[in-house]
Order: structure tokens, then C-alpha cells, then sequence
């Protein structure tokens, strides 16, 4: 059982979402119709979605809630309202079941009814890239996969997603942000952009990054910049010697690599394939480096990692990039029970789940 995170991890902006700044504007309306009207029903409020999947955001979910949920007092000051409120929730990284209830929100509506949107969103965003990661790193059989997604969405989204793949099994982010709540750090390669800082010359590029960040960081190279990966690999092994950890292939997906230029004709030769990867690996433990590394990227996502680990490819990681955030993963929030009496929309009905913790 993973302890729940702590509401100041999430530096939530708590004035805004308590005004309903960050709220779809009907459910700010609904609790200041209510409180002019002095209409404060108990309710019974569950969340579910349609899924088989991970549950995410559960805890930043809570947080909204205990640091959110009140009312203005007539000279401006919030009163808080969570002591007021019931609330039960499932853990981080639950298995969950479609239509299976994982919080259930159970008190006076007005205090609550403007952060629907908040916690609703949170669960979505941090549930889907837990199941997508999840997805990925069952489909790799037990090897590393690496979580590098940030350069294709908002930052903003980087903190929370970073911790919802580290709970789903990712074994390295590629950001300090996405490593922040649990105390990571960011990992990464040595990057095209260092290349070609120095001159096109990925051997060069490789040292200076070795020699100034070993053994602090895992040095592994991308071998791709001159299109001939079994030649640029050898190189950089020989170079660095034990100090390499590992190399990343990812060659574009239009493009041949040299090293197959001789062999096509039977297989696609386009992009990171299974056979350049074998070419590599040959090449490396002939060499006498069976130590090093191989990390693939380039478009991976759990079907075509499925695929190469059937073919038994000698991946040693994965970098996963977009894959891990596109889909979606929607939360439902109704009220189910008014005031002891039940009362939810047809096809709504309170669906009691025993798994659901009172959260304290």
C-alpha cells in the first residue's frame, strides 16, 4: 500500500481553484445558486470511468478536495470545508474495472461543487499515462522503459505525469520536474544538439559529455547523426571504454541506416528494425563490449515493443515518447444519493464499492 501524497507536493494554486477560476462555469453557477438560496443538501457523490485501467491522480484529486472545498464568509475569508466532508478513495496505481467507483465525495454539495472539474481532470490526465505506461512496460517483459514524452506536450503537465510513470513501472524520466515528487532525477542521452555543437563529431561530443558528468549520470550516446549506427557505436565504445553505459538507436523513420544498405530486400529496412538492432549488438559483442547497452526509440509504443520482444530483438531498453500520452482515459462524477434518499440520473445509480478507503 503506497502512503498517500502529501497536499503541499502538489503547490496546487488554491485561491483560483477555490473562485473557480480552473472550473467549467455551470458547476461555479450551481454552488452560488445554491448558497444564495440557502440550499446545502447532503449529498452522495461518486466518480467512476469505462475502463479496464490504472488509477492516477488520486492523491492530487484528495488534495483539491481537502485544500479546496468551502465557502467565502461575507467579509472574503474561506472557510475551509473538508472536516465537513466523507470522502473514500482508492490508492495510486489500483487496478480499477469500468464503472468500478474510486472516490466517493459524500457531504454538503455547496462545498464542493465547484472543483468537479479540477479532480475529474486530474484523475483523466494521470490515469491515462499511468495505463499507457503500464501498457508499455508489461509489453517489454521486464526491461527498462524510459519515459520521454516532455518535449510533445504543455510543461505544466510534466510534474504530475512524471509521477503517474514512475508509479506505473517507467524506470527513468527524462526531466527534473517529472522526477520531483518522489525525489528522482531526470535522465537523458547525449543529445543530437551536443553533436552537433561539436562540429557533427558524435565521438567527441560522447568524451567531453563523459568526462564531465561521469559517473554521476549513466552515459549512453546516440549513434545515429552520420546514418551508420554499427560504425558510430564501435567508435564510441572505444573511446569511452567502461565509461559507456549504453547507445540509443533512432534512426528516422524515412531513413536506411548504412549498415543495411548490403541486406535489404526481405524485411523493412526503414527506421530502428529488428535487424539493424541485431547488427549492432554483433558488432559490439565482437568487439568485446557485450556490456553496453542497446536503447531503442524513435515511434515505439506497446504494440511494436510487443513485436519486438516476440522476435526475442536484443533491446536492452525502450525511450517511449508521444505513445505514452495520447488516448484518453475520461472520469465521471454524479450524484447518487440526496439527503439519505437515493437520487441520481437513470443508468446512475449508486454502485457501493468495499475496495473505497476512508480518507482521513
Amino acid at each position: 500500500m503506497r502512503d498517500r501524497l502529501d497536499p503541499d507536493t502538489f503547490r496546487l494554486p488554491v485561491e483560483r481553484i477555490r473562485d473557480g477560476w480552473y472550473s467549467d462555469a455551470y458547476f461555479v453557477s450551481t454552488k452560488r445558486l445554491l448558497e444564495d438560496d440557502s440550499r446545502h443538501p447532503r449529498v452522495l457523490l461518486q466518480v467512476f470511468q469505462k475502463r479496464d485501467s490504472l488509477l492516477g491522480g488520486i492523491d492530487e484529486a484528495i488534495a483539491v478536495l481537502k485544500l479546496c472545498s468551502g465557502r467565502r464568509a461575507a467579509d472574503g475569508a474561506w472557510i475551509p470545508g473538508w472536516d465537513e466532508l466523507e470522502v473514500r478513495a482508492l490508492r495510486e496505481g489500483d487496478r480499477i474495472a469500468p464503472r468500478e467507483a474510486v472516490l466517493t465525495i459524500e457531504g454538503d454539495y455547496t462545498l464542493f461543487a465547484h472543483l468537479e472539474t479540477v479532480y475529474l481532470g486530474t484523475l483523466a490526465r494521470r490515469s491515462l499515462v499511468m495505463r499507457n505506461v503500464r501498457e508499455v512496460v508489461e509489453a517489454a517483459r521486464g526491461k527498462q522503459i524510459f519515459y520521454f514524452p516532455a518535449r510533445h506536450d504543455h510543461w505544466l503537465v510534466q510534474t504530475g505525469d512524471g509521477w503517474a510513470a514512475h508509479v506505473a513501472g517507467a524506470i527513468g524520466v527524462s526531466t527534473e520536474a517529472q522526477a520531483s515528487w518522489w525525489g528522482g532525477r531526470g535522465i537523458g542521452t547525449v543529445p543530437h544538439g551536443l553533436v552537433a555543437a561539436y562540429g557533427g563529431d558524435t565521438v567527441l561530443a560522447a568524451t567531453k559529455f563523459a568526462d564531465r558528468f561521469h559517473p554521476d549520470v549513466n552515459v549512453t550516446v546516440l549513434v545515429d547523426w552520420d546514418n551508420d549506427s554499427v560504425a558510430t557505436a564501435l567508435a564510441v565504445a572505444e573511446a569511452l571504454g567502461d565509461r559507456l553505459w549504453g547507445v540509443r538507436l533512432d534512426t528516422g523513420e524515412q531513413l536506411v541506416d548504412r549498415s543495411l544498405w548490403e541486406e535489404m530486400g526481405d524485411f523493412v529496412p526503414t527506421g530502428v528494425n529488428p535487424r539493424l538492432v541485431e547488427k549492432v549488438r554483433a558488432a559490439l559483442d565482437a568487439a568485446g563490449r557485450t556490456d553496453v547497452r542497446i536503447v531503442a526509440s524513435g515511434g515505439f509504443d506497446a504494440e511494436r515493443i510487443r513485436r519486438f520482444e516476440a522476435a526475442g530483438v536484443p533491446v536492452d531498453a525502450y525511450g517511449v515518447g508521444s505513445s505514452l500520452i495520447r488516448g484518453s482515459n475520461d472520469y465521471t462524477g454524479d450524484v447518487v444519493r440526496v439527503d439519505g434518499r437515493p437520487c441520481a440520473k437513470v443508468g446512475r445509480a449508486e454502485s457501493p464499492n468495499p475496495r473505497l478507503e476512508r480518507v482521513e
